[in-house]
């Protein structure tokens, strides 16, 4: 269909007005990697913008020798991936009884899982709480609080809604079980919505800090942000005991680069792989019901 004038300067519109909002995300980014790869006379200068200055990669060999930011990596690569697994696995079985029509009360459960978005915990009876538990300063205080999110979960049984009821009720005459409907046909057909929620779940517990600060004492534990924050605030945690004026290629400011670099590009690694079930995903599990 031919569109209008109206119609593609309305796109164009909205291309100009997207491209603008993206540059706005992406050149601090840009900024960031330059600067890591610039030397500190020019980054202490304001000299750098979107490519480095006097380029250099001695920022990136410092941090990347140094341990305590790869034990930090590896407590987030593991909180991460440990609480996708589970807090996919739990929304799925959660979600999968609150799409049955069978389940008589099943708009009762999702009115009071939908109460939790509107009314948080307060904080300190939830610290407490986690104490009681003898969850403090471990890693699980970090995944099991955040396990199921009520917004994944509503994507995710909207998307399990629309699947047609047919195609369940055929599995049951040949004498499917609930588990072998939900894991060999619901799953299979709900790729573009797992993805995307997988994403979603990633994307948080790689960025988990608030409650890296109130659960975790040990710095032995304690995730990317929390490390990266410790850089950022403490300028000597980053610097060289015996660094002197003009003695290293790399300042505070190159090394902060560097280390905010490697504290975000990992999980922006994903969504390449990620990208073609994002946006289907997304909108199948919010216009379905």
């Amino acid at each position: 269909m031919k569109q209008t004038w109206g119609e593609k300067g309305f796109a164009w519109v909205n291309y100009a007005v997207l491209g603008a909002a993206s540059l706005t995300m992406l050149l601090p980014l840009v900024n960031m990697l330059a600067l890591s790869f610039s030397s500190p006379y020019a980054a202490d200068a304001k000299q750098v913008f979107l490519l480095p200055v006097e380029f250099t990669a001695a920022s990136w060999a410092y941090i990347l020798q140094k341990r305590d930011l790869w034990a930090s990596f590896g407590v987030t690569v593991y909180i991460t991936v440990i609480g996708t697994l589970l807090s996919m696995l739990f929304t799925v079985l959660t979600a999968y009884p609150l799409a049955q029509r069978v389940f008589l009360i099943r708009k009762q459960v999702m009115l009071f899982i939908v109460i939790t978005m509107i009314f948080n915990a307060p904080m300190i009876p939830f610290f407490l709480t986690i104490r009681e538990l003898g969850m403090l300063n471990s890693l699980w205080s970090l995944i099991l609080p955040g396990l199921i999110s009520t917004f994944n979960l509503i994507i995710i049984r909207t998307f399990f809604m629309g699947i047609p009821g047919e195609l369940e009720d055929s599995a049951r005459i040949d004498g499917c079980s609930d588990y072998r409907i939900l894991f060999q046909m619901y799953l299979p057909l709900s790729k573009p919505v797992l993805a995307t929620v997988s994403l979603f779940y990633a994307v948080g517990y790689w960025n988990t800090f608030q409650r890296a600060v109130l659960f975790i004492r040990d710095p032995g534990l304690w995730p990317l942000q929390m490390k990266l924050r410790e850089y950022l605030i403490n300028t000597e945690e980053i610097l060289p005991v015996n660094q002197m004026v003009g003695a290293f290629d790399f300042n505070a400011t190159t090394l902060k680069a560097a280390t905010i670099i490697f504290a975000t590009v990992p999980i922006l690694l994903v969504y390449p792989y990620l990208q073609k079930y994002f946006v289907k995903g997304a909108l199948l599990g919010s216009v379905k019901g």
